[in-house]
């Protein structure tokens, strides 16, 4: 559930995404590269349902951010010789901030298709950039030659992907812990109600313009880590990390698991990797066939996501359940 609650405890099911994390490490050793892109795409996709699904800010250029943290840590590492991996990370966090502040305070001025048209240009506007800039980026050949240090002079990046798992796992932890924060502050129930009704919000006085830049802000932050960190564990970007399709995969990603529910943007690009892992090594030229089929599936019976059929599910075992222990206790 969105919105502000007074209760901010940590439930025990809160823990089992990443009790299941723990138990891939161990259990699935040969596919620790698989589980850290999937890790980075959630964080992706955590930091795209914080402004579309609790403050309804609707944008298919989110791949602006991410872009522009994963040449930030490329730039540092391939052209200015900075392989930490923190500093790598804290620049293309600032860089995105600084682009998401910049460009939330214009476009956040106007709403519907306008507001769609000006995230998708300044997607393009960068994406064309980085393809020109070819001495700085790589342009179309992409940006080789990225390195990272031993995290704490200590843990290397390994063939294994062990290092760069946990790595991706500690700051999926961080981000979400700062998401799970601002969602259940009043902060985050001003965010609902301004996505739900920014007029009745300005009737009472809230600041619904500086709040949105803020946690747009936000946002541009995390997709910049998640493109930062993208960037370290492969050590290489390219141009694909700019433009539509980046931003329609995990927009896809978080309908499939549920838009504004939190979770959702931890199953949906878990689902969506693994479809697409699978049916790319069976049929890859028609591996995009079996996602839309997906999709539509979801979007016809399960409008909440796949944790809305869960939810579905819960609510019909609870609606039978009752009428039992009601019978019980008029017969005691």
């Amino acid at each position: 559930m969105s919105g502000y609650s007074a209760d901010t405890r940590i439930r025990w099911t809160e823990w089992l995404p990443w009790v299941a994390a723990g138990l891939f490490f161990f259990l699935m050793p040969e596919y620790l590269s698989l589980g850290a892109r999937i890790l980075i795409f959630i964080l992706f996709a955590l930091s795209l349902d914080l402004i579309l699904g609790y403050a309804g800010i609707v944008t298919l250029g989110h791949s602006a951010f991410f872009g522009l943290g994963a040449y930030t840590a490329g730039i540092l590492s391939a052209r200015l010789g900075v392989n930490d991996a923190f500093l790598q990370l804290a620049a293309a966090a600032g860089m995105s901030a600084l682009l998401g502040m910049l460009t939330g305070a214009v476009i956040l001025r106007t709403r519907a298709l306008t507001l769609l048209m000006l995230t998708l240009a300044i997607t393009a506007i960068l994406l064309e950039i980085a393809n020109k800039w070819s001495t700085m980026t790589g342009g179309a050949d992409g940006l080789s030659g990225v390195q990272v240090s031993p995290l704490l002079g200590l843990f290397k990046f390994d063939l294994f992907g062990r290092t760069a798992f946990l790595y991706c796992l500690i700051v999926l932890f961080a981000a979400w812990w700062v998401v799970r924060r601002i969602i259940y502050s009043p902060y985050g129930a001003m965010l609902t109600g301004i996505r739900d009704n920014a007029a009745r919000m300005h009737a009472i006085g809230a600041p619904v313009y500086w709040r949105l830049v803020m946690i747009y802000t936000v946002s541009a932050t995390m997709a910049g880590v998640a493109g930062a960190l993208l960037t370290q564990v492969n050590q290489f970007v390219g141009l694909n990390v700019l433009g539509l399709e980046p931003s329609g995969d995990i927009l896809v990603m978080l309908i499939l698991g549920g838009v504004g529910r939190l979770y959702g943007a931890f199953v949906g690009p878990v689902v969506y990797i693994v479809v697409q892992d699978t049916l790319a090594k069976q049929y890859p030229e028609y591996w995009y066939f079996g996602i839309g089929v997906l999709l539509i599936f979801v979007v016809l019976f399960a409008r909440g996501g796949i944790l809305g059929i869960f939810d579905k599910l819960r609510d019909k075992w609870l609606s039978h359940s009752r009428p039992k222990s009601s019978a019980r206790a008029s017969a005691r």
